[in-house]
């Protein structure tokens, strides 16, 4: 019964009427909801403003309660960070009996980026303090893209005998595959295993990174990722998330585009300390062993970083999980050739990153099929992954926008109350204590930031504290729309396929 429903990706792929016909209406699910809740609030606001004015009043309060308590989980989970990050993760695992036999695989897709973007990463993995002789590295082609060969015959000639073994693969075309990161990764990932099985190295001592190819790792990633993996109780049953950090290009980068890096940089920070809600996404690593058993990646999807471990609970029957490295790795922050493009580009990996949603009607499906999952563990899974993307969706467009619509519209009699006259007055208060979470933010982006590079000035640090004026800006146009958009596609059956972000240094 698993193989029935391990590789779906959308409801086309199941030749059972029935369900197909169910995971069409888990599909609608997401979509259907956000836009039931925006369409009531915006009906009451017309019909029932005093039912509207309560409800923004409770949403509103409710939203400062959520960004206190997600404020407390960043300066937390901050904290955690900082500590780690001054630890010399080696010399702990010295003390760390059979940490010499763990091996890491290193998995960098590629697709037509720059030779400098690949050199930096590779540069990053041999400033690590692991062991390059413990180290097994695999860089992706596409079939698709013959001038990478270039990129990639430079890069092993340059860094090719640095590692216990170096790899280039090339991923052929393959119909019914999506083209993007997940079905090259599968490839890699097979290949790799070849070679594993033939050097005879145990599944189970090896632990895979599925890296963005602009992926920098920071010196003690690898020895803070051993070390949490053979202290973690079944440890084979998990994934090892790091923090995000996308400071690659990030003092050249645009304003719009540093707030969006370290928005959601403050937003993976804080979500390892909320386990309940934490899966994996981008760049994060896993042991070999589990990757096997779900036959790797998926190929016919769009975000095969958090499928992968949908997957996961799946075939363990809800016994998996993500531990929280309290650890970075370095990406690229969104960065096109123009200032508009970057914009666009900005959207459009918002838009990627939200299609996430095509897993809830996956796992939804699948907890339908596999009794064998506890319904506690069904139910508390699914409500917080499909909470925080109802969240995405619909928070913003409410407080901003709906917010203020009862006062407007609500009718003479509604204007001339007490509700109407206050409407404004707390909405504004609620708002302005709220703004104690983007202070925080403003605070730890100055501590977080890499060095300033030669050739910027220090009013550079004026504008990175201005720039937060536009984050209610952002979090709308660039947040709770692509979001919504993404939910409105899934919906209506408009699949979206796979968008690479643009990896550039310089504008």
């Amino acid at each position: 019964m698993l193989e029935y429903y391990s590789k779906l990706s959308r409801a086309s792929d199941l030749k059972d009427k029935g369900d197909r016909r169910r995971y069409r209406i888990y599909e609608m699910i997401p979509g259907l909801s956000a836009w039931i809740t925006l369409g009531v609030v915006f009906f009451l606001a017309f019909k029932a403003p005093l039912a509207a004015a309560i409800f923004i009043i409770l949403f509103d309060t409710y939203w400062l309660l959520k960004t206190v308590f997600l404020s407390a989980h960043l300066r937390s989970s901050f904290s955690k960070m900082r500590k780690n990050m001054k630890i010399n993760w080696l010399e702990k695992l010295d003390k760390v009996d059979g940490w010499e036999n763990i091996y890491h695989l290193i998995i960098l897709p590629m697709y037509k980026e720059k030779l400098e973007t690949v050199e930096d990463t590779f540069e990053g993995l041999l400033k690590t303090n692991y062991p390059k002789d413990k180290m097994v590295v695999v860089l992706g082609l596409e079939e698709r893209v013959p001038e990478a060969k270039e990129v990639a015959e430079a890069i092993r000639v340059k860094y090719g005998n640095k590692f216990f073994r170096f790899m280039i693969t090339n991923h052929p075309i393959v119909e019914g595959e999506q083209r993007g990161k997940g079905s090259n990764a599968a490839y890699m990932g097979r290949k790799a295993k070849e070679e594993i099985d033939r050097l005879g190295i145990p599944y189970e001592n090896i632990l895979v990174s599925n890296f963005d190819i602009d992926t920098i790792a920071y010196p003690e990633y690898f020895g803070i990722l051993t070390h949490k993996f053979l202290n973690t109780p079944n440890r084979l049953r998990s994934s090892y998330q790091p923090i995000p950090f996308y400071f690659n290009n990030i003092w050249k980068a645009p304003s719009v585009s540093r707030v969006m890096a370290l928005s959601g940089t403050f937003w993976h920070t804080l979500q390892q300390e909320r386990l309940e809600h934490l899966t994996t996404f981008s760049s994060h690593s896993m042991p070999f062993q589990a990757l096997v058993d779900v036959d790797f990646w998926q190929v016919n999807m769009v975000s095969e970083d958090s499928r992968i471990f949908w997957q996961c609970y799946l075939r363990y029957n809800g016994d998996y999980k993500t531990t929280p490295l309290y650890y970075p790795v370095s990406m690229d922050a969104a960065i096109s050739d123009t200032f508009l493009k970057t914009f666009v580009a900005l959207y459009k990996q918002q838009n990627r990153w939200a299609y996430g949603v095509e897993n809830i009607p996956y796992f939804l499906f699948g907890f339908h099929k596999n009794k064998m999952i506890p319904k506690w563990g069904k139910i508390r899974r699914a409500f917080t992954t499909m909470e925080g993307l109802h969240s995405w969706a619909t928070n913003a467009l409410i407080i901003f926008f709906l917010g203020w619509l009862p006062a407007l519209v609500g009718g003479a009699a509604f204007k001339s109350s007490v509700v109407s006259l206050n409407l404004p007055f707390l909405t504004g208060i609620i708002m302005g204590m709220a703004m104690f979470g983007l202070a925080l933010s403003v605070i730890l982006s100055l501590l977080i930031l890499p060095p300033r590079p030669k050739g910027f000035s220090r009013l550079r640090y004026v504008e990175m504290v201005i720039q937060w004026a536009l984050f209610y800006i952002t979090i709308i146009v660039l947040g709770a729309i692509p979001a919504l958009d993404a939910q409105t596609r899934l919906m209506f059956g408009k699949y979206m396929g796979f968008w690479v972000t643009p990896k550039k240094k310089l504008l």
